[in-house]
């Protein structure tokens, strides 16, 4: 039996964001079903927030500000492990955030760059991981079932049980 802690979880984690780069961020749609694409992260940072540049019209979006409940999961394809992230997203439209979070890259999707009304950031607050690393043994009873879970309560991580996926 495989035996974790928190803060290994949690690095496990981060590492596996770090290292996949590129995730599905998942909203509510409006017809009632899940919406998921891909998009490049930009974190985590310390407290393992994210975020996301996109257009300011797109659908996910529209979406944040109906349902700020959002899921985001990493794989890493190498590896062969994947991490869920689960919190609350808000849309920011401050220029100097936006600058702060742009990548040199985006200017092909927004030519005119960071300080225009087309780039938006979305900010990403978890407040639950769910992660599965075989290579760091971080595979609950019954092995390969269950993730380990991480549920913020305050300003730190706890080791909760997870649930059969």
């Amino acid at each position: 039996m495989a035996v974790f802690t928190s803060q290994q979880v949690l690095l496990a984690a981060i590492d596996t964001i770090k290292a996949a780069e590129n995730g599905f961020l998942i909203t509510q749609g409006e017809s009632g079903y899940a919406n998921s694409r891909l998009v490049q992260a930009y974190g985590p940072e310390e407290d393992l927030t994210l975020w996301f540049g996109t257009h300011s019209k797109s659908r996910k979006v529209r979406e944040i500000r109906v349902n700020n409940r959002v899921t985001v999961t990493f794989y890493d394809h190498k590896e062969a492990y994947y991490v869920t992230v689960l919190g609350t997203a808000k849309v920011i439209n401050d220029v100097e955030t936006k600058m702060k979070y742009w990548r040199n890259n985006w200017s092909t999707f927004f030519p005119k760059g960071p300080e225009n009304e087309d780039y938006i950031l979305i900010r990403f607050e978890p407040t639950r991981i769910e992660i599965m690393n075989m290579n760091r043994d971080i595979a609950p009873e019954p092995y390969g079932l269950l993730p380990a879970v991480l549920v913020r309560e305050a300003d730190q991580w706890v080791l909760t049980k997870g649930e059969v996926g």
